[in-house]
This record gives C-alpha cells, sequence and structure tokens, in this order.
C-alpha cells in the first residue's frame, strides 16, 4: 500500500492517553499526533525514537496527523496503525500473494458471524473446486511485541475481544469450515512467532484449543519503506505455538 500522503519525519517525546503523542519536527517545533494503536504499545515508544506521521490535511480534525511508523534501538522499523493490517492483508490476498489463502476469488470484509455477534476480518469463498477448499474465514491480527532473539509475541496486553475472536473462530471449525488466525507482523526485526503466555494465559489457552480443533494459524512479515511511502505484505514468518 502507499500512504494517501508523503510519510514526514519527527522525534518522539512521548505517548498518552493511548491515542496521543507529542512528537518534535526537524526545525524545532513540538506538536501532537493522533495515535492509531489502542494497545500497550511495549517496545515501540520510546522517548528520543525517528517516527514518521502522514498529515491529513483536514482541518476539521483536532490532530490532523497520524502516527504511522517508528524506528527502535536498533534500527528495526514498527508499524504502529494496527488498523492498517487489514488493509495489508486485503492487498495481498487480491494479488494471491498469501500461498495458503489463494484461489479464492471473493474476498468479503467485515462479514457477521459466530454466536457473539462478531464480525469476521476476511470471508474467502469462491474456491478452485479442484483445490478442494471450503469457504474460509481469516481473523486478522497486528503483532508489533518484539522479546528476545527476533521472537514476536502476541497479544501485548490481555485482549478479551482476542479471545472472543479465538472461540468464535474455534467453534466454526468445530462445525466443519475453515478457519484461520493470521499475524500481519508489522516489525522488521521479528523472524518468527509465538503466543505471548506470560501476558495473557487465556489467550493462549484458547490458542491451543483452537489449533487443535484445526484453526490454522499463520504469520506474514511486512516491507515497510519510508523512502517509498509504502508498506506491504512481505515472506512467511514460522509459528511457534
Amino acid at each position: 500500500m502507499i500512504f494517501e500522503h508523503p510519510l514526514q519525519e519527527a522525534i518522539l517525546l512521548r505517548r498518552y492517553k493511548r491515542f496521543l503523542a507529542d512528537v518534535r519536527r526537524p526545525d524545532g517545533s513540538e506538536f501532537t499526533l493522533h495515535c492509531p494503536n489502542t494497545g500497550a504499545m511495549t517496545h515501540c515508544q520510546e522517548e528520543g525514537w525517528r517516527v514518521w506521521y502522514t498529515d491529513s490535511r483536514n482541518p476539521k480534525r483536532k490532530y490532523a496527523c497520524t502516527w504511522q511508523l517508528v524506528e527502535d534501538a536498533d534500527g528495526c522499523l514498527i508499524g504502529i496503525n494496527s488498523a492498517l493490517a487489514n488493509t495489508l492483508v486485503g492487498e495481498a490476498l487480491e494479488r494471491n500473494a498469501i500461498g495458503e489463502l489463494a484461489g479464492y476469488s471473493s474476498h468479503r470484509r467485515e462479514v457477521a458471524y459466530g454466536e457473539q455477534n462478531s464480525r469476521i476480518d476476511f470471508l474467502l469463498s469462491g474456491a478452485d473446486r479442484a483445490a478442494s477448499r471450503r469457504d474460509c474465514l481469516v481473523e486478522v491480527k497486528s503483532l508489533t511485541l518484539r522479546t528476545q532473539n527476533g521472537l514476536g509475541v502476541f497479544p501485548d496486553a490481555v485482549t478479551t475481544r482476542g479471545q472472543k475472536h479465538l472461540q468464535e473462530l474455534t467453534t466454526e471449525a468445530k462445525r466443519g469450515k475453515r478457519a484461520v488466525l493470521l499475524f500481519c507482523v508489522q516489525h522488521t526485526g521479528i523472524e518468527r512467532v509465538s503466543v505471548a503466555r506470560e501476558i495473557d494465559a487465556e489467550y493462549a489457552r484458547l490458542l491451543d484449543a483452537a489449533v487443535r480443533e484445526g484453526v490454522e494459524v499463520f504469520a506474514y512479515g511486512v516491507a515497510i519503506e519510508p523512502a517509498e511511502n509504502a508498506l506491504s505484505l512481505a515472506a512467511s514468518l514460522p509459528v511457534e505455538l
């Protein structure tokens, strides 16, 4: 994907109230960005780190600029806009760039399903009969928490919403449907993916149960290119559960 507006650089001063971040421009002026991430953003928000933002140029917005990327102390690039995970996966699906999910002709977004009034990120249908593939429910999660030795984990905080999504996917898998949990890894320093058992033990338990019932789990990295004003889904990453 190409950002609608050019990425601009600044230095992070602080993030607060979850949705706000103060930054300093190269000219020394300071201002407040909207932070499009409700998570803990652990290891993604240190004072003095370089960030990139976009300016909507919309005078009706209280905070016209949105924080998009950050560079950590190791020089790794991180996409902190969690909403872009679905955009990246959607573009990759259209290109048949996710091998495990290729061959479906229809990619519907935000489809109601399940017993808990949920919406699935993608419902894939119209598979080539020769491939013997069923319609597929795909839940996308943005992953940015790196722990050590290139390991990325999810979630970065207890997530009751994520727990509900796993319960719904498990139920659909039990009913014979194809169900997929796809981690979109917006961190160039992450080489493999696992579950954060120490952070959310219940999520880990539910994920283990989901896998036993046939829920498939995949992870894909993201190519982050500030100079090109672009992000794109990249290579598959190993999942260790």
